[in-house]
């Protein structure tokens, strides 16, 4: 676990990045007091340049199975000519009912990239959630809303199946990065809106869920793409944003923020730039008095998540989050 760790969630705006303090600099250096001599013993100087500059290692993370008090199941969920969509669940062993919360995967929508995910989730279960993370049908096998259907058929078979899964089904959370952070906030934000389920598996099962963290992906998706030829976009709509703005805009989850929809926290890496209509989004949840907040993440690349300390750092937030709008968890699985 990340020490340290803010669980401030509900501001608007995220505090002061290194990035804005670097901008100011020069205005410091001609001011009266800033020209005074720097100091001289090199260790001092060394240790100032070491806090401010130096960025963790990467640290790549790989599943860890057989993982100790988890059972880990693969359900299969829907099976179209092109991809048989498969929900993987890790349960906790100790006896009870858990929240829990579905990933979804990231990769401009065209890759498939649960495992990189997977030990995310690991760490997200032993907090004391059923975590599960679905293989929905990518752009190569079907355009939108293929994706988004599958994503809503995995909640409902989370909650059509939650005695046997050991979950709370008036208690489940989404949450993705990239790709999946979009999916996930349209899976959150359509909430309700039945003609976004699709014909997958549970239909007459509620796909509503009740907390949402979307990580580095863009909200506002006309304005990301508008005039601009979006391979991955491209390969995911069939067309693009000039030729299809209505299509783009009712995939945008930005379109769908209004009264009663579901808390989103936003996670971004420092060094991301994915984030287009985040500020909007934020804006128009406060306004409709839906919760919600932003935590960036110090050196943080693109995809933060699939790699520590930043892995470790998300845990950390989203268990907390979690824990506030799905109820009150312990870990039961000491780190």
């Amino acid at each position: 676990m990340s020490p340290g760790t803010n669980t401030r969630f509900f501001t608007k705006t995220a505090p002061c990045s290194i990035v804005s303090i670097w901008f100011l600099l020069p205005v410091f250096c001609f001011s009266g007091r800033a020209q005074q001599s720097p100091p001289k013993n090199p260790e001092v100087i060394g240790a100032l340049v070491a806090d401010v500059a130096a960025p963790p290692k990467w640290k790549k993370l790989m599943p860890q199975d057989p993982l100790e008090g988890l059972r880990f199941s693969t359900y299969v969920i829907g099976s179209y000519p092109e991809h048989t969509v498969e929900l993987f669940v890790y349960t906790p062993e100790h006896p009870g009912k858990y929240p829990a919360v579905l990933c979804i995967h990231g990769g401009g929508w065209s890759q498939r990239q649960i495992e990189s995910d997977r030990p995310m989730m690991e760490r997200l279960a032993k907090r004391g959630f059923v975590t599960a993370l679905v293989s929905y049908r990518i752009s190569g096998e079907a355009k939108y809303p293929a994706a988004l259907n599958d994503c809503k058929a995995a909640v409902r078979y989370l909650r059509a199946h939650a005695a046997g899964l050991h979950i709370n089904p008036e208690r489940i959370g989404v949450m993705g990065g990239s790709a999946g952070g979009h999916l996930s906030g349209l899976t959150a934000l359509t909430s309700g809106k039945s003609e976004f389920e699709g014909d997958g598996v549970e239909r007459e099962t509620d796909s509503s869920v009740q907390a949402c963290i979307v990580m580095a992906a863009s909200q506002d998706l006309v304005e990301a793409n508008f005039l601009k030829t979006n391979p991955s976009a491209l390969a995911f709509f069939g067309s693009t944003c000039a030729q299809s703005p209505d299509l783009y805009r009712s995939a945008s989850p930005l379109t769908h923020i209004r009264k009663g929809v579901p808390p989103v926290l936003f996670i971004e890496g420092e060094k991301d730039s994915l984030k287009v209509g985040r500020k909007e989004a934020m804006d128009k949840l406060a306004e409709a008095g839906v919760e919600t907040g932003l935590r960036t993440l110090k050196f943080a690349p693109h995809p933060f998540w699939m790699s520590d300390p930043w892995c470790a750092e998300t845990v950390e937030i989203a268990a907390a989050f979690f824990g506030k709008h799905l109820g009150g968890v312990q870990p039961v699985i000491p780190d």
